[in-house]
């Protein structure tokens, strides 16, 4: 599985923006994906993450840190074997890499280990103007 992650930028305090993966694979349907960021020196740490049964009738399907709740939304359109992240109300401290992740395997349930993800994404820099 390939991952590419893209959609970072430099945005105000406040502002939003959205990331994008873009996955291979025929059964992106059944991966489990997630997001994570990292700032120099630091563990890289869990954002959100979705599972395969994700539906936009329920939310029960996707996780996220309780530091981007409310704020974050992540999404998934299989059509397009892409996933989102939809960053509102962004703050300093949301500034970091961000990565785009995958667990190997079908209709894994999702998770907020770094070390469960078997493949990453290049990472996408977002930089939060205060």
């Amino acid at each position: 599985v390939q991952l590419q992650a893209f959609g970072g930028g430099l945005v105000q305090a406040g502002g939003s923006l959205r990331l994008s993966c873009a996955a291979s694979g025929r059964t992106f349907h059944t991966y489990t994906m997630g997001w994570f960021r990292q700032v120099p020196g630091k563990e890289r740490d869990f954002v959100a993450a979705i599972d395969a049964f994700f539906s936009f009738d329920s939310a029960a399907s996707a996780l996220y840190a309780d530091s981007v709740k409310g704020r974050f939304t992540i999404s998934r359109d299989n059509a397009k074997n892409t996933v989102y992240l939809q960053m509102n109300s962004l703050k300093p401290e949301d500034m970091a890499v961000y990565y785009c992740a995958s667990i190997r395997g079908s209709y894994r349930p999702a998770t907020m280990r770094a070390s469960d993800y078997d493949y990453w994404g290049q990472g996408t820099l977002v930089t939060v103007s205060s």
